[in-house]
């Protein structure tokens, strides 16, 4: 799977049901890539379309849930990693990695709101 696919699918994950443009802009690709990225994810069962029903013109791109077991796996992997990867440091590189946590989430927090900002 893409960088881009596991990308929208824990953008979807995460922020619920989305249109087709509003997943290019976050993922920042063309419509166009990403309507045929969202027909290939729904081949694979990962996503469904869906009509919106505040706007019967709207159609939103949904996880599916073998589309959410995906994304819970690729986190749990990520989990195992860094604690084998942890699991390796001494005690004062675990304290040092301890004290950068705070600074590290927030780091995450920016990143996930530039993601989710309009691009200009």
């Amino acid at each position: 799977m893409s960088l881009t696919s596991a990308a929208t699918l824990a953008t979807l994950e995460r922020t619920g049901p989305r249109r087709i443009t509003d997943l290019a802009a976050v993922e920042g690709v063309t419509q166009p890539a990403m309507t045929a990225l969202v027909r290939v994810m729904e081949e694979s069962g990962l996503v469904e379309r869906r009509g919106d029903a505040s706007d019967k013109r709207v159609t939103l791109v949904c996880l599916t849930e073998a589309g959410a077991s995906y994304v819970r796996t690729r986190h749990q992997a990520g989990v195992h990693a860094f604690e084998r990867l942890i699991g390796g440091l001494t005690g004062d590189e675990a304290e040092a990695l301890l004290a950068a946590l705070p600074a590290l989430k927030h780091l995450a927090e920016l990143e996930s709101q530039d993601r989710e900002a309009p691009k200009q």
